[in-house]
């Protein structure tokens, strides 16, 4: 079985992700992505920019070099193939840069939101661990104290009977902005997407400790997981591993209820 590092490499505008782990969506990048050490992706839209093999950078689009981010994506690119950990530490987080001007275009008023809802700006990590795979069989991306906190979680309820299955965990702030775009081609006014989702820039997700948690048979994101043998085994183990309902019914954010969405505090 062909391994790879357990490890996404994060910069504002590109992600680097390990050989092995992404799906080509072409023959050509079905013959680059089977030679990758790592994969140089666009956040934005997941456009697979390049692919780092034994024998070099192979570009997989034109004018690779006047892409958005690159350079500081091939710096990190450097140093994980160098193995030195000069870049960044564990912990480290990227900067807020750009979101201000991103907010004004959805004609949200940062400070405004913030008084309303006590939401504060999650800052994305520089690398995230990889912490399993969801229920779509999708890499799960975690910071990681939250990825470790995830698995042994995990563990103790399979050693239980219980059964809990990732929905999502890490998403970009291009993410979250690709939601209210969606939702706003679709006649959605951000008002009302605001109801259900945090603001970009928001959304604990952002950060890499939260995670959705849903059961076999049990559709994602939805109240019913709280009548489940799942629901009730989080209530009452999952303080131990470090995780809390973030959006219980109630919250002083003013975000509907979740009882799937549960985040690493530790």
């Amino acid at each position: 079985m062909r391994r790879y590092p357990a490890l996404l490499i994060n910069t504002a505008d590109i992600e680097l992700w390990p050989g092995g782990l992404l799906r080509a969506r072409s023959n050509a990048d079905a013959r680059a992505l089977a030679r990758a050490r790592w994969v140089v992706r666009r956040k934005r839209d997941g456009q697979y920019l390049a692919a780092a093999t034994a024998h070099g950078l192979l570009p997989l689009v034109p004018h690779l070099m006047r892409e958005p981010g690159i350079e500081e994506a091939l710096d990190a690119l450097d140093d994980a193939l160098s193995g030195t950990r000069r870049a960044h530490a564990p912990d480290d987080l990227l900067p807020l840069s750009g979101l201000q001007a991103r907010l004004e275009e959805l004609g949200i008023d940062a400070e405004s939101y913030e008084d309303d809802t006590g939401l504060v700006l999650e800052a994305e990590p520089a690398r995230l661990s990889l912490a399993g795979f969801d229920r779509y069989r999708r890499p799960l991306w975690l910071q990681h104290g939250a990825a470790q906190g995830w698995q042994r979680m995990q563990q103790h309820a399979a050693r239980e009977g219980v059964v809990l299955e990732a929905i999502s965990g890490y998403r970009s702030h291009d993410y979250q902005l690709g939601i209210f775009e969606r939702k706003r081609s679709r006649g959605l006014e951000v008002a009302d997407i605001l109801q259900v989702n945090a603001a970009p820039g928001y959304s604990e997700h952002h950060g890499g400790r939260a995670l959705d948690i849903s059961a076999p048979g049990e559709p994602p994101a939805e109240e019913s997981f709280e009548a489940t043998p799942a629901f009730a085994w989080l209530q009452q183990h999952a303080g131990t591993h470090g995780f809390q309902m973030s959006y219980p019914r109630g919250n002083p954010h003013g975000i509907i209820y979740e009882p799937w969405h549960w985040c690493w505090r530790r």
